[in-house]
This record gives structure tokens, C-alpha cells and sequence, in this order.
């Protein structure tokens, strides 16, 4: 299909409006624009996202994000990383032993992602169902602290 193509259907093509030809036309005298008023006159009417006088929503909303301050940021662990790391028992302390969180108020979360072989204790925050499920195929124990209690 190509423009010069197309072939007009009926009902597709309408005449043009012509404004102040009489009163009998439907346009005559104020041309559809009705009585006076802002939108009556050459040139009037208002810029797109006027909003009367009050201020527009492109000036109320905030122009670059905001940060939530109700965040919780967890440190991720995965299983291949903590076979790695040669520890059989995981809790902040030993966390932060190793330097991998900076204070007990950081959050622990572990992912299933690889194979754990050892017996492993873990104290997290957090725990994806795959790494809970490998843990206790392996003869370990889950303990989720509770946020809150926590800090």
C-alpha cells in the first residue's frame, strides 16, 4: 500500500468550514467562537498547560527523582561466594571480621546462586527459597533475624 494508492472512502473527506458567511450558514456573525471572552479574539486563548492561574502540574511535580528514605539496602551474598570464603558460620560479627559489611545495622540477604558442599550456620536477614534449600541439604541451619529487633 502506497499513498498514491489510497482511494477516499465516503464520509472520509469533509468540506471545508467557512466562518462569517451569514447567519443562515451555522458560522455566521461571531464565527463559532461564541460571545467575547479570552478565546473570542485574534490571537487568543491560552499557551498548552495553562491551567487558569493555578500553578501547572509541569511546576509542581519535582523535575530530577527523590531518594526514599525507607529503603533497605541488603548485601547480597551468593552460596559460590561463601564456599569461598571457607566460614562455617555466618552472621554479622563474622561479616564484619572479613570486611564485607561496615556494622551491624547492615542487612544480609543470601542467593542460591552455586552449590554449597560444608555444613554452614547462618544468622541473616534475608534468605531466597533455592539457598535455604541447598543449606539444609547440606546439614546446615537458618536463623532470620528479625529487621527491627535487630537495630
Amino acid at each position: 500500500m502506497e499513498l498514491h494508492n489510497l482511494k477516499s472512502t465516503e464520509g472520509s473527506r469533509h468540506n471545508k468550514k467557512r466562518l462569517g458567511r451569514g447567519s443562515s450558514s451555522g458560522t455566521g456573525k461571531t464565527s463559532g467562537r461564541g460571545q467575547k471572552g479570552q478565546k473570542a479574539r485574534s490571537g487568543g486563548g491560552t499557551r498548552p498547560g495553562f491551567e487558569g492561574g493555578q500553578t501547572p502540574i509541569y511546576r509542581r511535580i519535582p523535575k530530577f527523582g527523590f531518594t526514599n528514605i525507607n529503603t533497605k539496602k541488603y548485601t547480597i551474598l551468593n552460596l559460590d561466594q561463601i564456599e569461598k570464603m571457607g566460614i562455617s558460620e555466618i552472621n554479622h560479627e563474622t561479616l564484619i571480621d572479613k570486611k564485607i559489611i561496615s556494622s551491624k545495622k547492615n542487612l544480609i540477604k543470601i542467593l542460591g546462586n552455586g552449590n554449597i558442599t560444608k555444613k554452614i550456620n547462618l544468622k541473616v536477614n534475608k534468605i531466597s527459597g533455592s539457598a535455604a534449600e541447598k543449606i539444609k541439604k547440606a546439614g546446615g541451619t537458618i536463623v532470620v533475624i528479625n529487621e527491627k529487633v535487630e537495630k
